[in-house]
């Protein structure tokens, strides 16, 4: 079997480990490779290499880093089903939800491109007589990303773009549960033919994130992943001196009020909390009913999770795949059980279902939990899976109350025809990303991607102008000159 390379200073790397794990794919149990778990000291070979290539790599001319970019777009274009593919064998979303996430890191790159004038700084002249003043943007040194197994393709180029745009060195740590996704892009990256150490891949689990985090050489981090890792990562980052970036877990509300489009609010509920499975941070865990709403809603919803066709990504007519591993599964299926204890009424049951042909696949269907306690475990605990929670409110100011109170605040939408209750939503719903008749709001590339709270550690986002800050630090030059001076010249 197998096992994957990493890419250290523009070559594939044999790992010398003998610590490895399987990736598996996780509706059919198939064995696709193995990960080699890298020890520091492959870590270090990595930042060394990448801190030696940032000295020429910075002093590149900006209109010259991004034709690696514009290449990289070409090649991410050509080869998106292959690697769209890639994602489904080893996350388990379904094909077109694979494309749509590379559509998305493909939009990054195209932002990036725009570096030229996204990076330039600002001037002042005479800010006391004969005075100017400059403030322009430099790029940091060697930074890296530690990612999520749920957008294999798509969230490290929340960050990977920006930062080679600006004239950083990268480093890119992979999920190890879908390490396939990055080895196929790295193989693009390597025919994009940036110089050698601009770009690396280092495989591997904790031990390899600690060894970063450790890492004099390593100048900033981003992370995607649950809230409790996004803190130990921010917390011992910064710790360690440097520029930290963590999008933590969420609990996302959608607020259904009675003059919502039935029809429309329904299929985009769904999809929003039964789509990748429910594995993804912007993932609609809680509907939340306000007034006559509840049993329309409640019906329409059922019905729907009920009819979702769930099966092998790669089937023709799936609507849901997956989720990622055996765990994941079972700690699910355990907080499903948990909510019923707790009072919830369990109206659609998705546990152990039987999808003919994967058996053995890590399938669970669309679960719809009713009358949900707003206190209890399974309401305030990030399921990651495709199960929704019904609460019923009686007026908006208690819905929005519902939003506040939540340690997360990734994202909340609401549905309505009123023009007034969609302002006042957006005005005082305390989360980073507001949707309006929107399930899933997620931001186009050009729109930082926000998080508050519990959800985000850090001030700078990934994605647009946010990630161009997050990646510059500023330097601001104050100048005299006298005119005797100049005279001489």
């Amino acid at each position: 079997m197998n096992i994957l390379p990493n890419y250290i200073n523009g070559e594939w790397q044999t790992s010398t480990t003998t610590e490895e794990l399987e990736v598996i794919n996780p509706a059919t149990t198939e064995l696709l490779a193995k990960v080699p778990l890298s020890p520091a000291t492959v870590v270090n070979q990595a930042a060394f290499c990448a801190a030696e290539a940032f000295i020429n790599w910075r002093r590149t001319p900006a209109t010259q880093r991004v034709q690696h970019l514009f290449l990289l777009k070409y090649l991410l274009e050509e080869n998106l089903e292959d690697i769209a593919r890639t994602i489904t064998l080893e996350c388990g979303k379904t094909l077109a939800e694979s494309r749509g996430e590379m559509r998305r890191a493909i939009e990054n790159v195209e932002i990036a491109c725009g570096i030229p004038m996204m990076m330039q700084g600002r001037n002042l002249e005479d800010v006391a007589r004969g005075i100017d003043e400059i403030m322009i943007r430099q790029p940091l040194g060697v930074c890296a990303a530690i990612c999520p197994f749920n957008f294999p393709g798509m969230i490290p180029f929340w960050f990977l773009p920006y930062a080679l745009a600006c004239g950083n060195t990268y480093i890119v740590k992979p999920s190890e549960k879908v390490p396939l996704t990055m080895h196929k892009i790295f193989e693009l990256l390597s025919e994009a033919c940036f110089p050698k150490g601009v770009v690396n891949l280092v495989h591997g689990a904790k031990p390899t994130v600690d060894a970063i985090l450790e890492n004099p050489q390593i100048k900033a981090i981003s992370f995607v992943g649950s809230t409790p890792v996004a803190k130990y990562i921010y917390s011992w980052g910064a710790s360690n001196g440097k520029r930290v970036q963590c999008q933590g877990g969420a609990k996302n509300p959608i607020i259904v009020l009675p003059d919502a489009d039935l029809e429309m609010t329904t299929r985009i509920a769904a999809d929003s909390a039964f789509g990748c499975a429910g594995q993804r941070c912007l993932a609609a865990s809680i509907a939340v009913t306000v007034g006559e709403a509840k049993q329309s809603f409640t019906e329409a919803i059922a019905t729907t999770a009920i009819d979702r066709v769930v099966g092998n990504g790669l089937d023709e007519g799936v609507e849901m795949g997956t989720v990622i591993s055996s765990q994941s599964k079972t700690r699910i299926e355990q907080l499903i059980e948990k909510g019923v204890e707790s009072g919830a009424n369990l109206l659609v049951d998705g546990r152990n279902p039987n999808i003919p042909g994967y058996e053995q696949g890590y399938f669970i269907r669309p679960t719809i939990l009713q009358d949900v306690n707003p206190l209890s475990e399974v309401a305030n605990t990030e399921i990651f899976g495709p199960v929704l929670s019904l609460i019923h409110v009686d007026n908006i100011d208690e819905a929005i109350s519902l939003v506040n109170n939540s340690q997360f605040g990734n994202m909340a939408c609401l549905f309505t025809r009123s023009g007034a209750a969609a302002r006042k939503f957006r005005y005082e719903a305390e989360a980073g990303n507001i949707g309006i008749n929107i399930g899933v709001a997620a931001p186009m590339a050009f729109f930082p991607f926000s998080g508050w709270k519990q959800s985000f550690f850090g001030d700078l986002h990934g994605q647009g102008s946010h990630a161009v800050e997050f990646f510059t630090q500023t330097k601001v030059v104050v100048e005299r000159w006298k005119d005797e001076w100049s005279r001489k010249f």
